[in-house]
């Protein structure tokens, strides 16, 4: 199949509503995405008819069994991992982060260093850093190039040393768009023996994620940024699935990916994330695998999406009263996300989202927990920015209405 944005568009309710006799218009997908009905249907078919634990010797039990079964193979698929044993579910990628490094540093000693950096959403650096605190570990953080937005890869490699045990990074900003050399970051890291955990929460509704060629130890994401419900998703690599501690109830199973998961997990979510999982898929032919239906899926969206940077890049170029923080060259499309970090001259963020809110246009404004990024630019006391964020149901009609609202403030 073919997709265009119109056809995923009729599968979204939300995006068909008005308010005050108005459209709407998403535009803050990298804050969480919109939901099919697709994924509305599988959950509410779950809590209406098979309702239950796991482990039960009766049929919605045994439902259940199959609903975690099935999310955790289309989780597999979706990162292409060696085996649906290597998918751990939880609340939101911020706990499993939590948790995991709990286990991942029972090991670390005074002295041993960590590197995050300024990039990250505060979920994979908090974490670290009180996980550090609590051992002795020093703490290091890669900075950005402020020019553009995207990592400072030198400054990386200058911290790197055989006293690093973990490196933890973003696959792409959740504020600005930009993506990261995971893989490069990666062989550079297990050179010196350190582990590497990737968060992919924003890089996973635009670009699919292939864990066994990037060679990451952990990676972690969100469903609800990619059409899904809210369920943390992670990555353990097979090297550490058995061998790390997680703190665990005791009497819970200590084999698989069993062992990390605490508590009665969100069983309407998992058969929520197949459902999100399927309809990513949709547009590649039906006899393929799902992970080669999802790769036909994402070229497809790739090619969307990056139309949709190149107009709206374009667009900006002539508006000098507003403030591009990342990349900015239409030709260098390919190193982003369609996430944009734009400031007025003139207006403070908190403005701009408020008067574009007026007119049903849905924009994000702050620091987005990107707090390295937005510290090191200068902008934590000026109210951070103002994030665009396109997906695939996005169109070209909705990016001249949003520019519409932009120059009546100019």
């Amino acid at each position: 199949m073919t997709f265009t944005p119109e056809q995923a568009r009729s599968q979204f309710p939300s995006l068909a509503q008005t308010t005050n006799e108005l459209p709407v218009v998403f535009l803050d997908g990298p804050g969480g995405s919109q939901v099919p009905n697709s994924v509305l249907a599988a959950m509410t078919e779950y809590l209406g008819y098979s309702n239950s634990n796991l482990g039960g010797h009766f049929f919605s039990s045994q439902i259940t069994n199959n609903v975690m079964d099935t999310a955790r193979s289309s989780c597999a698929a979706l990162v292409n991992a060696p085996s649906s044993s290597n998918i751990v579910f939880g609340a939101n990628m911020t706990s499993l982060t939590f948790q995991l490094s709990r286990a991942i540093s029972r090991e670390w000693k005074a002295g041993d260093e960590i590197i995050v950096t300024a990039l990250d959403h505060y979920s994979n650096v908090s974490s670290w850093q009180q996980a550090a605190e609590d051992k002795g570990v020093i703490v290091h953080q890669v900075r950005v190039n402020t020019t553009d937005c995207t990592l400072d890869m030198d400054h990386f490699y200058s911290l790197l040393s055989d006293k690093t045990k973990l490196v933890a990074t973003t696959f792409a900003s959740n504020t600005t768009g930009s993506l990261v050399d995971v893989k490069s970051m990666t062989n550079a890291a297990h050179g010196v023996d350190a582990m590497v955990y990737v968060d992919a929460v924003h890089y996973a509704p635009h670009h699919l994620i292939d864990v066994q060629d990037l060679d990451c130890d952990f990676l972690a994401c969100s469903a609800y940024k990619f059409f899904g419900p809210h369920v943390g998703i992670a990555y353990v690599s097979t090297k550490w699935l058995q061998t790390l501690s997680p703190y665990k109830v005791e009497p819970a199973t200590n084999i698989g990916p069993g062992r990390f998961e605490t508590g009665t997990q969100s069983f309407e979510g998992l058969a929520g994330v197949t459902a999100a999982i399927e309809y990513l898929a949709q547009w590649g032919a039906k006899e393929a695998s799902l992970r080669e239906r999802l790769i036909s899926s994402f070229i497809q969206y790739e090619q969307h999406e990056l139309a949709l940077t190149h107009y709206f890049l374009n667009k900006l170029e002539s508006r000098p009263w507003i403030l591009l923080f990342g990349i900015s060259d239409p030709e260098n499309c390919i190193n982003r996300t369609p996430t944009f970090a734009i400031r007025f001259q003139d207006h403070t963020p908190e403005v701009v989202a408020k008067e574009l809110g007026l007119h049903n246009v849905c924009v994000w404004n702050g620091h987005f927990y990107a707090l390295g990024l937005v510290k090191q630019l200068n902008l934590e006391a000026y109210g951070g920015v103002v994030r665009i964020g396109f997906m695939h149901y996005n169109t070209v009609d909705e990016i001249d209405y949003l520019f519409s609202l932009l120059d009546a403030l100019a």
